[in-house]
């Protein structure tokens, strides 16, 4: 069996009941993670461990927050209002988590599935998308990533072009994969709302109904907006249903392109509800 799961931001008690509900077994099941595995939930340090100590029966995608480990990590990051993440920074396992974190991917396409944590623009088709993420996955496994994390967070260039090359190349294809919520007809970034689909700014839409998205018809699963929840559509799966906010932790069993169910687990904390 092959799960989709979204963000867990370090609810490790609720992975463990939601792998408990789905009878998973590492030797038969495949589970892809969407990104945001740590951060503001109560056991990221656990849940990292867990989901390396998994193998290669998890697939784990990085997200906003587990790039602003990376970067904290590297002290070019002050930590944010709400970070639960100095467990992980002072680990004796550290580095070994981390070294495993920079091995992960920011797409992944299999099943029938794109897979992403935010989403993409839609000037990019499946197969892009996952040769421009692998761009960025070649960056976090490489000696140059310590240079970039200073330059990796700002909000231009704001509109992709092929011609754009080095910093800005690999700031937007982050951007885009980790932070995409809205976006205009030609695929110009909005980062101010965050909040759910009545909330877009004039002229921009949810970058999943823009008009002649290359990734129409492609199936894909995201995370990242929990004020969205639930969106379960032939061809499109939203899963971050606001596990950390007291929400639900969210699987999709998927195969061949589609949802076979969808299986959900109660989460126990009570945060004020956030965008990210």
């Amino acid at each position: 069996m092959h799960y989709l799961i979204g963000d867990l931001q370090g609810c490790c008690d609720a992975l463990a009941r939601l792998l408990e509900k789905i009878d998973f077994s590492p030797s038969r099941d495949r589970i892809y993670l969407l990104g945001d595995l740590v951060n503001r939930g109560p056991d990221s340090l656990t849940t990292l461990r867990r989901l390396q100590s998994l193998g290669d029966s998890a697939h784990c995608l990085l997200g906003n927050h587990d790039l602003h480990l990376l970067a904290m990590a590297a002290g070019v990051r002050a930590p944010h209002k709400g970070d639960t993440l100095d467990p992980i920074l002072q680990a004796p396992d550290r580095e070994a988590l981390l070294a495993w974190m920079r091995q992960q991917r920011l797409a992944i396409h299999a099943q029938g599935w794109l897979m992403v944590h935010a989403g993409v623009v839609p000037q990019w088709d499946a197969a892009q998308t996952v040769a421009l993420a692998e761009e960025v996955h070649a960056l976090l496994r490489g000696p140059e990533l310590a240079e970039f994390l200073p330059q990796m967070y700002g909000n231009e260039p704001d509109r992709w072009s092929d011609e754009l090359t080095g910093v800005e190349r690999l700031r937007f294809i982050i951007n885009v994969l980790t932070r995409i919520r809205f976006c205009n007809a030609k695929g110009k970034l909005d980062f101010k709302t965050k909040e759910g689909l009545g909330t877009a700014p004039e002229g921009y839409m949810p970058w999943f109904e823009v008009p002649g998205r290359r990734t129409a018809g492609q199936p894909m699963a995201f995370g990242h907006w929990s004020t969205l929840g639930l969106v379960q559509r032939a061809d499109l799966l939203a899963l971050d249903t606001g596990c950390v906010w007291g929400g639900e932790l969210t699987a999709a069993r998927v195969a061949d392109g589609q949802t076979q169910e969808i299986i959900q687990v109660a989460c126990a904390q009570a945060k004020k509800p956030g965008a990210d």
